[in-house]
């Protein structure tokens, strides 16, 4: 595969690291939006944080998940770091495909269902059996999406590991 140039190294690592931050960010909403329905009395506030949660999953988690990952692989296929060369990249592909499952996936079924019975029966959802399921799911997808990511990122910073033997 031909490589790239440096400046074009640089746009390329810059829109993936664009993409991260989206990703990034996107969690850190999802968590903070968790803990404010958590914590209201408010039956609007309760259904308007999982109907956002849910818009997010539906537009910016799916967007910035492609992006790091199309970005991420042309960044592997066209310079020296190559897909399977290095164990950090192996550690980074298959967090990679737990973000997947977590991001696009995960937090777009369980908002979807926290949407739909939030709006059935507002506050009095927190009382709900499915409901309480789907938070827990919801908090747990949150918190694992949140570490996944925050190690995405320190693999890329330390790269440990080095190459592996050919």
């Amino acid at each position: 595969m031909a490589r790239i140039g440096l400046n074009q190294k640089k746009w390329l690592l810059l829109l993936h690291l664009l993409f991260s931050a989206i990703m990034l960010g996107g969690a850190v909403i999802f968590l903070v939006l968790s803990i404010v329905a958590a914590n209201t009395d408010d039956a609007g506030i309760f259904t308007a944080c999982y109907t956002a949660m849910h818009a997010l999953a539906k537009t910016s988690v799916r967007a910035s998940t492609i992006g790091t990952i199309v970005t991420g692989v042309l960044l592997s296929v066209w310079t020296h770091w190559g897909l399977f060369r290095y164990y950090w990249i192996i550690a980074k592909e298959v967090l990679t495909l737990v973000a997947v499952l977590l991001g696009p996936i995960g937090m777009y079924v369980w908002t979807l269902q926290a949407v739909t019975i939030s709006r059935a029966e507002g506050l009095g959802a927190a009382e709900n059996s499915a409901f309480l399921v789907n938070s827990g799911q919801l908090w747990t997808g949150i918190v694992l999406q949140v570490l996944s990511l925050f190690l995405l990122f320190l693999l890329s910073v330390f790269k440990p590991w080095g190459k592996r033997k050919s």
